[in-house]
């Protein structure tokens, strides 16, 4: 729909919203819903104000420059000014002050956005890793889950988790997800310490993760767990009022687990009816639509059929080709072979070996993981 379509609509709409004949009982809703929409169609005309008003500031910066080239600073002076008052227009009478938007940046999706391809023997490993942990402690209680675990992750490379129950494994996941923060280490991103406090600040540096509980709202279907906290609104008027646009995030949302290869037979029903493989898929879906650094991954095909593991595989490979990292934790160890470029081991949370899959067999992991077999074995 192009714009003047959605202007048109807009006003269309202010105009049968005013003229209604509204009951009494509905009365002070409606003329709640009439100041929203005035308001919205106040605030539009301010923004083309005042992009208007940015463009003439332009203009005659330019035309100063030109002419005068020695006067440069004039120029900027005149563009801040214009801009200055652009940004005032909203105190005229009748126009609403633009307020910034309280809402955090949202998180763009990462398909385009890597930028360094996966290791090839032409290419070597990037100097530095992309996501690195250093000695992290964490602690619950009297339980010490990490004793100094260290891990690292290259960019475009997948590299394997694995640990037998108990070895930390979640619970370094976690930390790099900044849902934990550990009692000591620090994790480095690109060379550079960083601080996840939360989630979000996780995903705002472009890591995703799939939790062993998926993490997925029940009572929200497919499309909505796929799009949950990055919801597309509608053009024109009905954005500035909150309406979804249900129909095109379901369209994303089929194309994405098409790429699974899982199907639904109908997009509307709530996650909470789905199958366990089902869920996982979503969860799946979700991380890696929404990736642009790393994709951290906790047992993602444990509840799924051979056909489903096989298109999380394939998945798995097209994501590191975009030179996104992926950090897969399983208990398969002859998936893990088959997917993972390296694989680090942790052992009552602490890594204790690290292996190039081509090199490693089932036997040296089984053996690093039980303690059975040192890194110094292997070499």
């Amino acid at each position: 729909m192009s714009d003047a379509d959605a202007e048109d609509r807009d006003l269309e709409l202010a105009q049968v919203i005013e003229g209604m004949e509204v009951p009494a009982p509905s009365q002070a809703y409606f003329e709640v819903l009439r100041a929203r929409i005035k308001k919205a169609l106040r605030s539009e005309q301010a923004e083309e104000l005042a992009l208007s008003g940015l463009s003439a500031a332009g203009s005659v910066a330019a035309e100063a420059v030109s002419r005068h080239p020695s006067d440069l600073e004039q120029a900027h002076e005149v563009s801040g000014a214009a801009f200055t008052t652009a940004q005032h227009m909203g105190d005229a009478p009748g126009a609403q002050p633009r307020l910034m938007s309280p809402d955090p940046p949202r998180v763009r999706l990462g398909r385009d956005q890597g930028t360094q391809g996966p290791p090839t023997p032409e290419a070597p490993v990037a100097a530095e890793p992309l996501l690195e942990a250093r000695g992290l402690v964490k602690t619950f209680g009297r339980v010490q889950a990490l004793r100094g675990a260290s891990f690292s992750v290259y960019p475009g490379e997948v590299v394997a988790l694995i640990g037998d129950n108990g070895a930390g494994k979640s619970a370094l996941l976690k930390c790099l997800s900044g849902v934990h923060e550990p009692d000591a280490g620090e994790i480095l991103m690109n060379g550079q310490p960083v601080r996840l406090e939360s989630p979000l600040a996780a995903m705002r540096r472009g890591i995703e993760t799939v939790y062993q509980d998926l993490a997925l709202a029940d009572d929200l279907e497919a499309s909505a767990n796929l799009f949950l906290g990055r919801e597309r609104l509608k053009p024109g008027l009905l954005r500035r009022l909150g309406v979804l646009d249900r129909k095109k995030m379901r369209e994303t949302a089929a194309a994405a687990f098409d790429d699974l290869g899982v199907a639904f037979q109908d997009m509307r029903v709530p996650t909470v009816s789905l199958s366990g493989g089902q869920r996982q898929a979503v969860a799946v879906a979700r991380s890696v639509a929404w990736a642009s650094s790393v994709v951290l991954l906790d047992e993602p095909t444990a509840a799924l059929g051979v056909l489903q593991r096989r298109h999380v595989h394939e998945t798995i490979r097209r994501v590191a080709e975009r030179g996104i990292s992926v950090v897969y934790i399983s208990h398969n160890m002859p998936e893990v072979l088959q997917v993972a470029d390296r694989i680090e081991v942790l052992r009552l949370g602490v890594r204790v070996a690290i292996f190039q899959a081509h090199d490693a067999s089932l036997e040296q992991l089984v053996g690093a993981m039980t303690g059975a077999l040192t890194q110094e074995d292997v070499a």
